[in-house]
């Protein structure tokens, strides 16, 4: 890990949600500036204020235009060196910014491909990454063509979302087309059916692939494998679970190799990423699902640090403090395996002291929400703590939301 600039930056860095608290903290630890532009309705979530050196609140409707216009106010009084999107609705934001101000980091061009699940697919299918048969829900027949060709079922998903939000399964052509008309009703346009692709589902197990990245090269991945895929858990509930893949493996391998590919055609220069694949339960093959520009969700940066001693968001902010300044390195101080699992709770505040093994590295506290991070040297053993913590959770702990439609 590189040290401090000699001279202190300032970064900007755009929140949209509660996210990146690690990322703040070790980028004023490397004595920069740091100047948080968030949401009205995030003000009283537990942001390290004593790292921030200005905190700006923008009306919880704010479009892109309104973050532009600000931090192009705040470039008049300061020398912005960095600009740095926490979430994924913020990516694309960002990179309007850094356009705007000449600033290094993704333009608008790149982060599309991180941000538009049909422009990804084509990017990676293009690059001869195996992906599920797609096509764009736009040209009439063309999509009357694709289900005569590709068998049912077919999950229709919005191209811009993140996680199982606005996911559909269909399972014959008259729910496609009841489906497109459904959302051809929407007064916005960009909530229509152009704005959707349509994918033929293919059954088996999600894998997801955590990455930094510099000079286009991978310093550190790390592959985990979910208990159940997102989809279903988003849409049944249940227990969210991740655990470290075999180290050494088939899948281990073919999933680091299949990452690097995928990262090198999307021509990302340097941050954080986080891709999914799916196995097919039918052939063993994998498949690209999808990738973002960001650290990934639901505490997977706690787990990947478990197994490694990697935290991403630290390691994240040498990369953006550098950009390309002095080669980083990023060195795992140990291999072993850990897992998280994770629930929505009835309660506010989960009460886990009865949970009391060794192997517990880490505690969720967030409202309504209880969730476990071991770690172990047996991989074994993380798989056995998951799959009791889950049993415990549904019995004490868990509730079940619908998954939303669109983003609020």
């Amino acid at each position: 890990m590189s040290e401090s600039p000699s001279v202190p930056i300032t970064i900007v860095c755009l929140a949209s949600y509660f996210k990146g608290v690690d990322f703040l903290r070790e980028c004023k630890r490397r004595g920069c500036e740091i100047i948080l532009v968030t949401k009205e309705k995030l003000l009283g979530e537990d942001w390290p204020r004593e790292c921030l050196d200005e905190l700006i609140s923008l009306p919880d409707g704010a479009g892109p235009d309104t973050f532009v216009h600000t931090v192009t106010q705040l470039a008049r009084q300061k020398r912005v060196a960095r600009l740095v999107a926490l979430e994924e609705f913020d990516i694309m934001t960002a990179a309007l910014i850094r356009e705007h101000l000449r600033l290094p980091g993704m333009g608008v061009t790149t982060s599309r491909l991180f941000r538009d699940k049909l422009a990804m697919r084509v990017a990676a299918r293009e690059a001869g990454i195996p992906v599920p048969d797609f096509i764009h829900v736009l040209n009439y027949q063309e999509i009357g063509q694709y289900m005569e060709r590709v068998p049912a079922p077919w999950v229709m998903k919005p191209r811009s979302d993140v996680s199982a939000i606005g996911i559909n399964k269909l399972y014959d052509s008259e729910q496609v087309w009841r489906a497109i008309e459904a959302v051809d009703r929407r007064e916005n346009p960009q909530e229509q059916s152009s704005y959707f692709l349509l994918e033929r589902f293919v059954p088996g197990d999600v894998y997801h692939v955590d990455s930094l990245v510099d000079a286009g090269r991978v310093l550190f991945a790390g592959v985990n494998r979910y208990g159940r895929p997102p989809m279903n858990v988003a849409h049944e509930g249940g227990v969210f679970i991740s655990h470290t893949v075999k180290h050494n493996s088939a899948d281990q391998k073919k999933l680091l190799q299949l990452n690097r590919k995928l990262i090198q055609s999307l021509g990302l220069l340097r941050g954080a990423t986080h891709a999914e694949f799916i196995k097919s339960a039918e052939t063993g093959e994998f498949y690209f699902l999808e990738i973002a520009a960001r650290v990934g969700g639901a505490f997977i940066a706690e787990t990947l640090e478990a197994a490694t001693g990697v935290n991403i968001w630290h390691e994240w902010a040498a990369i953006e403090i550098s950009a390309g300044s002095e080669p980083i390195k990023v060195e795992p101080s140990r291999k072993e395996y850990g897992g998280i699992a994770l629930s929505l709770a009835r309660q506010e505040y989960p009460d886990t002291s009865g949970f009391t093994d060794p192997e517990i590295v880490f505690r969720v506290r967030k409202r309504h929400h209880v969730g476990l991070v071991v770690r172990s040297e047996r991989q074994e053993r993380v798989l056995e703590l998951l799959n009791e913590y889950a049993r415990r959770f549904q019995a004490e702990f868990s509730a079940v939301l619908p998954p939303p439609e669109r983003v609020e």
